[in-house]
């Protein structure tokens, strides 16, 4: 296999491309999310170079990861690393690395490895898998006190704001901060805040019942934000409706039409009201990763390459977009921006490269072919919309736990993630509520606190 990188550090800035080695073709995929990943895989049995390139050096099981927020399931139990398909993958390599610049008329991709400095990888096929990042719709400045959740980080972070703000809530005494701390805004009624806003409602009722002497956990305000005439947008009115009666009895206060116009470290402003909070949490919009800026291609509004049916862009052949960072329309609709397009898209694509690096043709264009849509609402209760076919309840929540548990990238995910789920849907326990350790006040070694 060719060289990825170069082998001198020295060379970091302004080296020259390391160029195609051997006679095979290279096909750079960056990015290893769902479409990236099935990218690589359509690639496997290919005579050619695969590098996969991404900043992080894990998968992530996206649908799940409000649980890891809610402290349900552990990081380790919805993520797996990259670098495992190199086991089971001959012609791949995973490089970790950030991507900082494309170039098309030379073909090369160049990334940045920490503590080894630019490098420049040349390709003959450019697969962008790179995914999404929140979107605060021109308010950059609100990342600062609501964070979003798109990353293992971004949950790990929520999880500790979401603990902390109870044990702060228990150590004061003033009344109405003990009431700010215990009040939680999330921005955006899509998937992702209806069912974080449902699952952060079952911990307050269920798992921190009787685990405070100054508090009742379940006394907590649930505040859903969204500046649309309904939560679930995406969904048929008829679900859209059941789930808000649904998050109604479980404490969750559901305010559509209100716009936020500010979000500060005492919370936010929607609609002219200020809703006092201590932990905002942000899962409105999203926004294509900036590594598609890099192709110089034309976007939508958030950022998305608009290619064409064979996922190519207009501006050079053999480069391809796919995934959460690609705008497809189909049958006047467009293409939602979810898990199983995101698979669809990047196995189309690996195979598409794959006929073209055996010199057959192209075949049909890209086709979407939904399984159908769903969205879990606490214990017990899960909508599901394919095509006419709309239910919800117990039974469409069993379906979605099973088909959630076997879409889990490996065999010990499934264990565990199945293992965890039973222990808390007997118990009411969660297993990772661990807060991340702050700074220490005091270092113990050079002052010692009064007595």
């Amino acid at each position: 296999m060719s060289t990825v990188l170069s082998e001198d550090p020295s060379q970091a800035n302004g080296s020259p491309a390391i160029g195609l080695q051997g006679g095979r073709k290279r096909i750079v995929i960056v990015g290893g999310g769902f479409a990236g990943i099935a990218a690589a895989r359509a690639l496997k049995t290919i005579d050619a170079e695969i590098i996969l390139i991404d900043r992080r050096n894990h998968h992530i099981f996206q649908p799940l990861l409000y649980q890891v927020a809610t402290a349900v399931l552990a990081p380790s139990e919805i993520a797996t690393p990259i670098r495992q398909l190199e086991a089971t993958q001959q012609n791949l390599s995973v490089v970790l690395a950030e991507v900082t610049g494309i170039s098309l008329s030379a073909r090369t991709v160049e990334a940045i490895h920490p503590g080894l400095g630019i490098r420049k990888i040349g390709f003959d096929y450019l697969v962008v898998a790179a995914g999404m990042r929140p979107s605060y719709f021109g308010h950059d400045e609100f990342a600062l006190h609501a964070p979003g959740l798109k990353s293992l980080n971004e949950a790990e972070t929520i999880r500790s704001k979401i603990l902390s703000a109870f044990e702060l809530a228990e150590a004061t005494e003033d009344g109405a901060e003990r009431a700010r701390q215990m009040t939680f805004v999330l921005v955006g009624a899509g998937p992702t805040g209806v069912e974080l806003a449902a699952s952060i409602a079952h911990m307050v009722s269920i798992t921190l019942r009787n685990n405070f002497r100054s508090i009742d956990p379940a006394q907590s305000r649930i505040v859903l934000v969204d500046g649309g005439d309904r939560i679930l947008p995406t969904f048929a009115e008829s679900l859209s409706g059941k789930v808000a009666r649904r998050l109604a009895r479980l404490g969750v206060e559901v305010r559509t039409g209100l716009k936020v116009d500010k979000v500060d470290e005492q919370g936010v402003v929607a609609g002219g009201e200020r809703i006092a909070s201590a932990t905002v949490l942000w899962t409105a919009g999203v926004a294509a990763s900036p590594v598609v800026r890099m192709l110089n291609t034309r976007t939508d509004r958030a950022g998305r390459a608009l290619v064409g049916p064979y996922m190519e862009i207009a501006e050079a052949g053999d480069v391809f977009v796919a995934g959460d960072a690609v705008s497809m329309t189909q049958d006047d609709r467009p293409v939602p921006g979810v898990a199983q397009a995101a698979i669809q898209q990047g196995r189309f694509v690996g195979r598409l490269i794959a006929n073209r690096v055996k010199g057959r043709q192209d075949g049909r264009p890209f086709r979407f072919r939904s399984k159908g849509s769903m969205a879990v609402v606490g214990k017990n209760y899960a909508i599901l919309e394919a095509g006419h076919l709309r239910t919800s309840g117990f039974a469409t929540w069993v379906i979605w736990a099973v088909l959630h548990v076997l879409a889990l990238p490996q065999l010990q995910n499934r264990f565990r993630v199945q293992t965890q789920w039973l222990w808390s849907y007997l118990t009411g326990q969660r297993s990772s509520r661990l807060i991340a350790e702050a700074p220490r006040i005091i270092d113990p070694i050079k002052q010692k606190p009064s007595p």
